[in-house]
């Protein structure tokens, strides 16, 4: 059972958001729900060279469906502080519990070296939770921010950070390493944070993304939610205003997927013109870019969305 009841029936329900939002089983996948194919050979050279330095990709981590299709046009985003988190989300795929390791002193350098090594142009460094250190990994993030500087100094820094529990001097020592691109996912909408984000709250996620846009306004933020969860229209578009008001300037929209049979069941398939009915309120909100479908994911495509932001 998930936050509104039932989640095999096909019928229309009460709160559903839209007329064109389809309920079924993830066995009965939509015709705009297609697997994508696994190019085996791109996928086998880039976690080949990231397992040379012990590095974690989170395409892998999370079992993203665009994964191959990133690693084919030689992209990946980076998952440091290593690969344990403290937070156990209904979504996510990343393993939990007690890190057994301190994060690695050469973690920072292995990230910029293997990035050279694949010629990249715009870097995406994410990271597990960590609850267990005082600053939750804002000064690893710090180091390699300084690393990619060091080694591409033209290269585009994009971050993905956790909340940090709040702790606004976390957010100020990533803020002052000046990435190019601060992003922090909200996920969900704010009813629905204890069933899919235990242990967060939506309007820490929102203040993360107010602070780092007063601590440098240069920064271009970022936040990403997905759908399927049983959301209504009018929370989302809640959301997104709620992130207009703290300066947010692109928002990512995409479908939830269920990673594995032990993690949340998907309650909505929504359809590709409610992403595009999204996609248009954002841009009327005044957001600089809106990156809205049902296989969008917050670090997918991130130098084509930079790009259109910047236009």
């Amino acid at each position: 059972m998930g936050p509104t009841g039932c989640q095999t029936c096909h019928h229309w329900t009460p709160h559903a958001p839209l007329a064109n939002v389809t309920r079924m089983t993830q066995a009965r996948l939509p015709e705009w729900i297609r697997e994508k194919k696994l190019n085996l050979s791109s996928l086998r050279e880039i976690k080949t060279l990231l397992r040379e330095k012990s590095l974690h990709s989170v395409c892998e981590s999370l079992a993203c469906p665009n994964r191959t299709e990133c690693f084919s046009r030689g992209t990946a985003t980076f998952m440091i502080l290593g690969d344990v988190c403290t937070r156990s989300c209904g979504f996510c795929n990343v393993t939990t519990g007690r890190p057994y390791a301190p994060p690695s002193a050469e973690e920072p350098r292995a990230v910029a070296e293997t990035a050279k090594s694949m010629n990249l142009k715009h870097v995406v460094v994410t990271s597990v939770t960590r609850d267990d250190l005082p600053d939750g990994g804002a000064q690893h993030f710090a180091e390699t921010i300084a690393e990619l500087r060091a080694m591409l100094p033209e290269v585009v820094v994009e971050v993905l950070i956790p909340d940090f529990r709040g702790n606004a001097e976390a957010v100020r020592i990533v803020a002052e390493a000046r990435p190019d691109y601060f992003n922090h996912n909200v996920e969900t909408v704010p009813r629905l944070y204890d069933f899919v984000r235990p242990g967060s709250r939506f309007e820490r996620s929102v203040a993360v993304l107010r602070q780092a846009k007063e601590f440098d306004p240069s920064i271009v933020t970022k936040s990403g939610l997905m759908l399927g969860f049983g959301e209504r229209r009018d929370e989302v578009l809640d959301v997104l205003q709620r992130l207009r008001d703290a300066g947010c300037e692109i928002v990512t929209i995409g479908q939830y997927l269920q990673p594995k049979r032990e993690k949340l069941d998907v309650v909505e398939y929504v359809h590709p013109s409610v992403f595009e009915e999204y996609r248009i309120a954002g841009e009327n909100l005044g957001f600089r870019a809106v990156f809205s479908g049902p296989f969008v994911r917050s670090s997918y495509m991130a130098d084509m969305v930079a790009i259109a932001a910047r236009a």
